[in-house]
C-alpha cells in the first residue's frame, strides 16, 4: 500500500503550493482508517519539505515517480520516501529514502545498533542506513517484481536536521552499512550529495512506472534467497533434525504443501525442554522458504529470533535475513491469508494484547491464525512464566474453530538437554512444587546437578565450564531492579560474596553468544527458548523453603519485572486457586531456567533452606 505517490512536478506543487501533510494525512486515514497524532504531521511537513529542496532542480526528470510512506506488504514495515524512474540501461531503478527528524546520536557496541532520543527518552534503534538496507533487502527477496523483472533498488537515508560531521552515524564501526545506503546530513552540501546519489541511479522519468510494478508485484521469496538459506542449514549442525523431530517436521511440510487445497490449517507441536522444538521450527522456515512460501518465524522474546540468526548465518552481526524472524506483535493489521505459513515458537508466550504498551490488536493467536493460510504452534505449556502468556492448546484450538481450520496435534518426547533424563525433569516439578511426581529423588549421575555454597562458587564453576565453547551462562529469578540500565556503573545483583549486572547491557540479545557476558546474569525473558552446556541458576528470596515445603513470596520480584505486574490487585479477595496460579509464573520460571542446560545445571540459592530442600531430596 502505498499512501502517496505522484511524478517529481506535481509533488513539488504539492509542497510549495499546497500543504502537503494535509495531503497525505487525508489519503493516510481514507486508506488506512487510523488516526494520525501531530508529532507524525509535523513530520511530514518537515521532511517532505526537505525532499522538495532536493528534488527542485531541472537535473531531476519532471517524470520521476514520488512515493509517501509505502507500507511494505505482509509486514508492518513502511518506506518513508521513494524516487523512481529510468537508469542509463533504461532499466526501471527505485531510490529508497529512510527519512530521519533526529539531531543527535550515540554510537554503541552493538552492530548496527545506535542510540537516539525519541518520545523525549534515550532508546536503542537500527542505525538509519541499515533500515535502509533492509527495506531493499526485503523488496529484493520477496517482491517477484522486483527480483524478476530486474528493477535497482538503492537505499540511503536522509537525516536533514542532523548536523556534519555525524561523528556516531559515520563511525567506522559503522561502515558496512553506511556503504551499502549512503547517509546524508543537514545543509546545502549534503543535499547536493543527496541529489547527485539519486541522478546516479535515475537518469530519465518512468511516470510512476516502477511503482505500480512495486504495488502490483507477486510476493513470494526468491530462489536466491531459498538457496542462500538452505545452504547455510545444510553446513550448521546446530539445525540437524534427529529421532521424532524428522517426523512433525515431515508433516507440517507436507500441511504447508497441501493447505491450498484443503483451506486453513493449524498444527499444534507440544514438547518439553530440549525436545527440538526451536531446531524443527529453524529447518522448516528454511525449506518452506526454498519451495517458494511467503513465511516468517515468529516468537516473542527478541533474544531467541537474534541467536538463531545468528547461529543460521554463523555471524553475530545483523542478519541479511532478519525480516525472516519477527515478533509475535507484527500481524495486528496483517490481512487474511497474507502468508502461505507462519511458524510459531514458543507459543506459550503469546499474548492477548501487542504493542509496547499493550494496546494494539485483540489477540496474538487470533491475528497470526488468521493472517497465515497455514500455522504452526510449538509450544510447553508448563513455560508459561508471566501472567500474561495466554498461548495453550484450548486457546489455540478456540481461534482454529472460529476460523474453519483444521487442526492437527503432534509431540516431541525425545529428550535431548538435560543430559537426555527425564527423570530430572519429572524431579524438578516435584522439589519445586508444580505437580506431583512419582520421582521424589534424583541422582546427579544422571545429570550434573549441584547446589552450591555461594554464588561466587557459582561464578567460578561457570567461568570454568565455559572455557570449553563458551557454553555456560549464569542467570537469575528476577528479585534485583535492572540499576545498570541507566548507569552503567551500577550493580544489580549484589550479594555477599557475590556482584553483577544483569544482561543486555551491551550485546542486547545476544548476551548467551558473546564470550564476555559470562561475567553477566541473564534472566528468563533473555534465556528462554535458548539452550547452553551449562547453566548456573541464582534463585532469589522470591521461592523458599518454610517447614518442609516450597513457598512463592512474590512481594520479593523485583518492583520492574512486568511477568507477575497487579498481582496484589489479583489476589486480593480471590480463593487460593487464583494466587497458586499466579504463583506458578515463579515457579516454571525457575523449572525453565533450570533446564536450560544440555550437560549441568548450577545452583545457589539465597534462602538456605531451599538449599537444603534440594540437598534432602538428592540421592
Amino acid at each position: 500500500m502505498i499512501i502517496y505517490k505522484s511524478t517529481k512536478k506535481l509533488f513539488l506543487d504539492d509542497v510549495f503550493k499546497r500543504d502537503i501533510q494535509e495531503v497525505i494525512l487525508e489519503s493516510y486515514q481514507r486508506r488506512t482508517g487510523w488516526i494520525v497524532n501531530e508529532s507524525q504531521i509535523r513530520a511530514w511537513t518537515s521532511s517532505l519539505l526537505s525532499m522538495a529542496k532536493v528534488l527542485n532542480d531541472d537535473t531531476v526528470p519532471d517524470e520521476c515517480g514520488v512515493a509517501v510512506e509505502y507500507t511494505i506488504p505482509q509486514t508492518r514495515k513502511r518506506i518513508d520516501f521513494l524516487v523512481t524512474g529510468r537508469s542509463a540501461s533504461q532499466g526501471l531503478a527505485v531510490v529508497i529514502v529512510e527519512l530521519k527528524q533526529w539531531a543527535d546520536a550515540q554510537a554503541t557496541a552493538k552492530d548496527a545498533v545506535v542510540i537516539t532520543r525519541l518520545g523525549g527518552k534515550l532508546i536503542e534503534t537500527y542505525h538509519p542506513s541499515y533500515q535502509a538496507w533492509t527495506y531493499a533487502a526485503l523488496l529484493q527477496g520477496f517482491n517477484e517484481a522486483v527480483y524478476q523483472g530486474g528493477i535497482l533498488l538503492r537505499p540511503c537515508a536522509y537525516l536533514h536536521n542532523y548536523p556534519e560531521p555525524g561523528e556516531a552515524l559515520t563511525d567506522d564501526f559503522y561502515s558496512r552499512h553506511f556503504k551499502r545506503a549512503p547517509l546524508f546530513l543537514r545543509g546545502e552540501k549534503q543535499r547536493t550529495r543527496l541529489r547527485e546519489f539519486i541522478l546516479s541511479h535515475i537518469r530519465a522519468g518512468d511516470g510512476g512506472e516502477a511503482l505500480y510494478t512495486i504495488e502490483s508485484g507477486r510476493i513470494r521469496p526468491s530462489k536466491s534467497l531459498a538457496d542462500s538459506l538452505a545452504s547455510m542449514l545444510r553446513g550448521n549442525e546446530e539445525f540437524v533434525l534427529v529421532d521424532g523431530q524428522k517426523l512433525v517436521f515431515e508433516s507440517a511440510l507436507a500441511h504447508a504443501r497441501s493447505v491450498r487445497q484443503k483451506g486453513k490449517l493449524v498444527m499444534i507441536v507440544e514438547g518439553g525442554p530440549g525436545t527440538g522444538k526451536s531446531v524443527v521450527a529453524v529447518n522448516l522456515l528454511v525449506s518452506l522458504i526454498a519451495e517458494g512460501f511467503t513465511s516468517q518465524y515468529v516468537t516473542k522474546n527478541a533474544a531467541p529470533r537474534a541467536v538463531y540468526e545468528a547461529r543460521l548465518t554463523k555471524s553475530q552481526k545483523r542478519s541479511e535475513f532478519s525480516h525472516l524472524f519477527t515478533g509475535s506483535g507484527s500481524f495486528t493489521a496483517t490481512g487474511k491469508d497474507a502468508f502461505d505459513a507462519l511458524v510459531v515458537d514458543e507459543a506459550h508466550r503469546l499474548n492477548e494484547k501487542s504493542g509496547l504498551f499493550g494496546n494494539q490488536g485483540e489477540n496474538q493467536v487470533k491475528e497470526i491464525i488468521q493472517a497465515s493460510r497455514f500455522s504452526v504452534f510449538f509450544l510447553d505449556e508448563s513455560q508459561k512464566v508471566t501472567l500474561k502468556d495466554i498461548g495453550d492448546k484450548d486457546v489455540i484450538r478456540h481461534w482454529a474453530r472460529e476460523f474453519g481450520a483444521t487442526v492437527d496435534e503432534m509431540q516431541l518426547d525425545s529428550q535431548f538437554r538435560c543430559n537426555g533424563s527425564e527423570a530430572y525433569l519429572a524431579w524438578l516439578d516435584q522439589v519445586l512444587g508444580i505437580r506431583e511426581t512419582s520421582n521424589e529423588k534424583f541422582s546427579p549421575a544422571e545429570f550434573d546437578f549441584r547446589i552450591v555454597d555461594s554464588a561466587s562458587e557459582l561464578k567460578c564453576i561457570i567461568e570454568s565450564r565455559n572455557r570449553e565453547r563458551n557454553r555456560a551462562r549464569m542467570v537469575a529469578g528476577y528479585c534485583w531492579e535492572w540499576k545498570s540500565k541507566r548507569d552503567l556503573s551500577a550493580m544489580d545483583i549484589v550479594l555477599p560474596d557475590f556482584q553483577a549486572q544483569w544482561n543486555l547491557t551491551k550485546d542486547g540479545s545476544l548476551w548467551i553468544e558473546a564470550p564476555q557476558s559470562v561475567r553477566e546474569v541473564g534472566c528468563i525473558h533473555t534465556c528462554q527458548g535458548l539452550e547452553l552446556d551449562y547453566i548456573g541458576v541464582i534463585i532469589g528470596e522470591d521461592l523458599v523453603a518454610r517447614g518442609g515445603e516450597v513457598v512463592v513470596q512474590l512481594q520479593k520480584r523485583a518492583k520492574g519485572d512486568q511477568s507477575i505486574r497487579g498481582w496484589k490487585r489479583l489476589v486480593q479477595g480471590r480463593s487460593a486457586e487464583v494466587r497458586g496460579a499466579i504463583e506458578a509464573t515463579v515457579r516454571n520460571t525457575y523449572r525453565t531456567l533450570m533446564t536450560r542446560g544440555m550437560k549441568g545445571c548450577y545452583v545457589y540459592c539465597v534462602d538456605s533452606a531451599l538449599a537444603e530442600h534440594f540437598r534432602n531430596n538428592l540421592v
